[in-house]
Parts: structure tokens; sequence; C-alpha cells
């Protein structure tokens, strides 16, 4: 038997390096296998697109991506090429032979990385017989009315098709690592295993099939995690063929990673399997060379949302657009899993407590969930064309006015300002007036929505009554429809968008990492997030004191409902309550967590997961170090000395708080030393700590 190679982790630059100089990458091939590359459907296309670039750069040309084929994604995303790789393209020209389209290329997002995309449609003739095989291979049956579970088998199939052509070709190296994600493409890892493919496989999931579904019945999910009958509870929402094929992607699979503990915990109840890794979700960071220019952006885009604000409530805008703040819910339309049933119970609590506090901070919330409609509300249209004509009156006027002060100043004399503006001037300002005139409140949706009598978000509105009074002092809008530039209405990129508000709000129960206050973060951004995402657990383990970095943390797990309604109401207007100085703080301690969510430090996970994975599958070849995943030890923010304990959550000591007590907390904040001593921790590495002492289960007691 050959020397096994030891395999460990090194950091270099902050990139990952082999150790042992005998095991160069060009002895190793890596596929990662995705019904979303280069098909935009979740989250876990920004996953595969924003890692892409720090996996090119370790691999280089052999990183391969593996989708479906869709023309109209293509088009605009995709560079074809002839496969740098002979192996490469030998397999795919004997699946061209036999019928099936098979194209390369590069997939234009930053790190190029070469695709494989795989064309369902021209392959879909054998579906009956690739069916057959896997039911042969698993026991597991495709009902054929469910297009989604079909789509996947011949997707599957083609996959290990592709790979099984690929193997053939080697004899001793490069060995293959092929990396599922979802059990879309969960076909091709079993089909792969059944076929005793030389492929060393890796399966992640980023949500369970039934814990989603479970969570989405209103079901108290993580407190009876031990209780479900799995088999019982995939029958009656008929995905039972959908949960079998998920659950034996994951005991095929080699290494089975999650994206998150909490992940982690449902799938060790859910898919009966502990995850070998957990695998933190990252972004690609981008750092400003001007230090706040995030903070010039955030004022450049709440700006331009002040405008669209200006039409919406024209007529009734009787509150200072400087006085207020600007919250956002967004994602899938999943009115419980994303929290956005108890962010409206809050919202309604909010209202109250700053109407009876009589504050003169205004909050308008942005709901911006896609749902079905039919076009644009003709009353919002109306209002951005009446603040559009106000504003070209405006500038009419001004253009005379100026003229006439001009000459005036010319001549050295005072003008007599009630004769600088005439008649017809005069005229115009009151049409404009009038014009403004509304007899109605402000529209709660921007949009006509198709069958709103039955839509959740609408009829929790109806029921807590935030209809846009004047006395209102949280406004609500629902923005059916994702955000883009090109929109008549608000104009704005989602990532312009973000800038622009004050705080995200994510109360999800069901949130396998949550992407959205991630990104919140990186702008920064202050965000509201719960310790039932991965996002929240993953910032209470590495930040002492997450609210003081603009990171909310609502518990959804251990209180009751009405308790984390509470608590949610607290986090808002304890944020309503903070001066414009506090909020400039927070943002630039939230812009520095950006830092812990760079691929250039969580893609090492993932490379414990392939090292793992190659020592499993060819244990002649490649050994394991005895680590354990990766530890972060070192890698937490402490709690920030200037906090008295933060500006976000701080109260008044008494009702008659002073400015000058603000100025002696502002003393205590040092930005450019907190920003050191952040940097500092987040400089400490990764450390592959040992294992401690004890059994340690092995993957053949899985029983796979």
């Amino acid at each position: 038997m050959p020397l096994a190679r030891s395999l460990s982790m090194t950091s270099l630059n902050g990139l990952p390096q082999w150790e042992d100089e005998d095991l160069p990458v060009e002895d190793l091939l890596l596929f990662e296998i995705s019904w979303e590359v280069t098909n935009k459907v979740g989250g876990i296309y920004t996953v595969i697109q924003t890692k892409a670039k720090t996996t090119a750069d370790e691999w280089g040309e052999n990183y391969f991506l593996v989708g479906p084929y869709f023309e109209q994604n293509v088009k605009t995303q995709v560079e074809f090429c002839e496969p740098p790789n002979p192996a490469i393209k030998k397999a795919m020209d004997t699946m061209k032979d036999q019928g099936c389209q098979v194209f390369f290329g590069r997939w234009l997002i930053e790190g190029s990385p070469y695709v494989v995309l795989l064309d369902i449609g021209s392959a879909a003739w054998n579906l009956d017989k690739w069916k057959g095989e896997f039911w042969e291979a698993s026991n597991i049956g495709i009902p054929f009315h469910d297009r989604e579970a079909n789509d996947a088998v011949i997707f599957g199939s083609l996959t290990a098709w592709f790979l099984k052509e690929l193997s053939c070709q080697f004899d001793d190296k490069p060995s293959v690592i092929a990396h599922f994600h979802e059990w879309q493409a969960g076909v091709g890892l079993i089909l792969s295993r059944s076929w005793k493919l030389p492929v060393a496989t890796i399966f992640t999931t980023h949500a369970t099939l039934l814990g989603r579904y479970l969570c989405a019945a209103s079901i108290d999910f993580y407190n009876n995690l031990d209780q479900f009958d799995i088999d019982k509870e995939a029958g009656e929402r008929q995905i039972y063929h959908r949960y079998c094929m998920e659950r034996a992607s994951v005991h095929c699979a080699h290494v089975f990673t999650t994206v998150s503990q909490i992940t982690a915990t449902e799938s060790e109840h859910m898919l009966k399997r502990t995850p070998d890794v957990v695998t933190p979700n990252g972004l690609n960071i981008k750092k400003f060379s001007a230090m706040h220019e995030f903070q010039n952006l955030h004022s450049m885009y709440k700006s331009r949302i002040q405008e669209f604000i200006r039409g919406h409530f024209y007529g009734h805008l009787d509150f200072s657009l400087d006085k207020t703040l600007f919250f956002f819910i967004a994602g899938r339309y999943e009115f419980s899993n994303k929290g956005a049933d108890m962010f409206l119970e809050a919202l309604s609590r909010l209202n109250f407590l700053l109407r009876v506090h009589k504050t003169d901070v205004t909050v308008v919330v942005f709901f911006i969930m896609p749902a079905k409609t039919n076009n644009f509300n003709v009353e919002t249209l109306k209002g951005q064309a009446v603040r559009k004509q106000l504003w070209d009156t405006a500038q009419s006027v001004k253009e005379k006015f100026g003229k006439k002060l001009y000459n005036a100043l010319l001549k050295g004399e005072i003008p007599d300002l009630n004769k600088i503006l005439d008649r017809d001037d005069i005229t115009i300002m009151k049409r404009a007036i009038f014009s403004t005139q509304r007899h109605c409140l402000p529209p709660v949706t921007t949009h006509n929505m198709i069958d709103d009598s039955n839509d959740p978000i609408l009829n929790t509105i109806r029921r807590i009554g935030l209809f846009n009074n004047r006395t209102d002092r949280v406004k609500v809008i629902l923005h059916p429809e994702f955000l883009s530039s090109t929109s008549p209405l608000l104009p704005l990129d989602y990532e312009e968008f973000v800038r622009g508000c004050h705080l995200g709000v994510f109360p999800s129960y069901y949130e396998p990492w949550g992407y959205t206050p991630a990104e919140c973060t990186v702008m920064g951004i202050p965000s509201v997030t719960t310790n039932l995402s991965g996002f929240g657990c993953f910032m209470q383990e590495h930040v002492a004191d997450p609210a003081a970095y603009g990171i909310y943390i609502v518990d959804r797990r251990f209180r009751s409902p009405d308790e984390s309604c509470n608590q949610l109401t607290q986090f808002l207007y304890g944020f309503c309550q903070q001066s414009r100085r506090q909020r400039i703080i927070q943002r630039n301690r939230t812009e520095r967590l950006s830092d812990m969510l760079d691929w250039k430090y969580l893609g090492r996970y993932y490379m414990h997961a392939r090292h793992l994975a190659l020592s499993r599958t060819f244990p002649d070849k490649f050994e394991m170090e005895p680590n354990a995943p990766p530890k972060t030890e070192g890698f937490r923010y402490p709690r920030p000395s200037s906090v008295p304990p933060s500006p976000s959550v701080s109260q008044h000591s008494s009702p008659h708080h002073s400015e000058a007590e603000d100025e002696d907390e502002d003393e205590r904040y040092d930005e450019d030393e907190e920003a050191e001593r952040d940097r500092q921790n987040i400089k400490s590495p990764f450390s592959l700590g040992a294992l401690p002492q004890g059994k340690n289960k092995q993957h053949g007691e899985y029983r796979n």
C-alpha cells in the first residue's frame, strides 16, 4: 500500500494552502453541483456565486460548477468556450453522441469559474428509464405529477452519467471530489454511490424539506424536534418521495455538512444524521478606500427614499422627514417563517408606544416581499406624479425669483419681497397646494394585489389598524415586487435601498442561515434577527454584545410568542430613541463586523469538509490528521468599552435627559481605538484544534 498523504490546512495571506507539497491541487478535480448554478431560485444561488472567487483562487483550472441549462439564464451569464481538460471534453462528447446536450463555458461572475451545464430538456425522453434505475438503486418512487422531482431525477442522472464518463478515464489520479447542494442535486450523489464511482462525495443541506413545511404550519418546531413521526408528517404533506431523496442523499454522502448549528440540530432529528462539518455562509467583502464611504452612501440613498415618501404621502406629509426612520423586511413571501406576522404585531405595539410618549419620531416600514399583482396602484402612481409636478412648479418659481433677486442686487437695491413674486406666481403656487389635497389615506400597498382579501399581510394590517392615519407614528408600505432601478415608483436596486434604510428587521422563525441580515451587516446597516436563524446563532457565538454592534437577536426559541414580540417591540422602540450621533456610531460598528462574514475566512470550513471526504473515500492515498472541524478561538468581538451598556438599548435614567449626558457618552467613544481592537480580533486565525479524548463516531457507524 502506498504511503498515505497527510492532509491539513494552513493559511497564507488569508487564502488556504496545501501543507503537503506532495499533494498539488493538480492531482484533484473539484465539481460543485447545484440546481442553482446560473439559475437563481433562492439563497443557494448567493452561496455559490459569492463563494466562487475564493474557491477558484484555491483550485484554479481544476474547479468546475455543474448546473442545469436554461437558455434565458445562459444568454446573459455564461460565455461558452472549449473545456481545457481533455477528459471533460471526452465525457461531454460521449453524452452528446447519445443525444444529450451538454454545454461548457465560464460563468460571468467574480472569479469566472468554469461551468458544465446539462440540458434536462434534451434528455427528458430518458425519464422513465432513469426513474426505473433510481428505483432499483434506492427503492424511491417518483410520482409523474411532481415536475420538480422529475427534473431532479433527470438532472441527477445526467450528473452521475457525466461523473461516470469522467472517472473511468482516470487510473490513479486526479482524484475527483463532487460536492452536491440540496435534494435537487442529490439523485446524482445516490447514483454515484450506487455505481461505486471513485468519487469523494459531500452533501450540503441548506434547509431541510420537512423543517420548512412544519414551521410554515405554525407548529412549535424546535421544542418538539424529537417528538415528530417523520414519515407520517412527510406523507401528510405529500412530499414523502422528496424527503426520501433528501435523506438518502444525506446518508450516502461520505461527508454531510449544513450551514448552521441550528440546522445541524434540525438535521439530526429530521434526517437522522449529525453533520460532520458546519459550513457557515459568507459573502465577498469589498472594503471602501475611504473609511466612511458607506456612511455617505447611506445619506445619498436615504434622500432617494425620502423623495418616494414625499410622493406616497402627499397631502398627509405632516411629519418631519429628518426625524423619520426607515425599517424594512425583505425575502420570500413566507408569512410566518420569515416572521412577518410577529413584525406586524410588534409594529402595532411600537405605534402605541410612540403615540403614548408623544415622540416626534416617525417610522416608515417597507415590506419587500413578492406576491401576485396585476399592476401598480393608481393612487401610488398619482402620488409620484404630484410630487414631480410640485418639484417642477417650485423650480420654475425659484428661477423667476432668482433672476429678479439677481437684477435687484446688481442695481444695489434690497428687493421688495412683496413685489418680487407677481400675481401669476402666487396663483401657480396656490394651484400646486390645491393639487396636494387628498380625500383618502395614503395606500398601504404600491400595487394592485390579486386576491387581496386573502393576503395575510393585508389582513393583519386590517386587523391591527395600521392604515397610515395622520395620528399613526408607524406607517406601512407593502411593495409586493422585487426592487429595480428601472421602477417608476422606487427606482433603486435592492443594495441601494438597503443602504438608504436605518434598520432591517428579520424576526424569522425558520431561517437556516439568513443572508438578508448578513447583507445588512456588510453594508453597515443594523438589523434584527433571531436565535432560530443561523446568522443570529453565529453572531451570538462570536460577538460578546451583539446589540452594541447593531445586531439585535430576538429570542424565539425559549420565550413564548408574546414575550418574543414584546422583546422585538423594545428593540424597535430603543432604536427609535437613539440620537443621530448614536446611530452613526452603531453603523460604524456594524460595518466592522463584515470581516467575520468574508469567504476568505469562512471558506476554510469547506476546505475541511473536502479534506475529510478525501480521507474517507481514498484512505490509502489520503490520511486526515486527527483534527476537529475548524474552531474560532480568539475570533470573538468583545463588548465595546465605550458603551454604557450600548447606545442602542440604554434607557435614560431620568425623563429629562440632557444633551450633556449624550456628550459625556460620546467622549468615551474612540472610534479609531475600537476599530483597531476589532481588527486585531478578526486577524486571529482559525485554528484546527485536536478532538477531545473519547470515542468519536466514525462514518461507518451511521449504517449508510
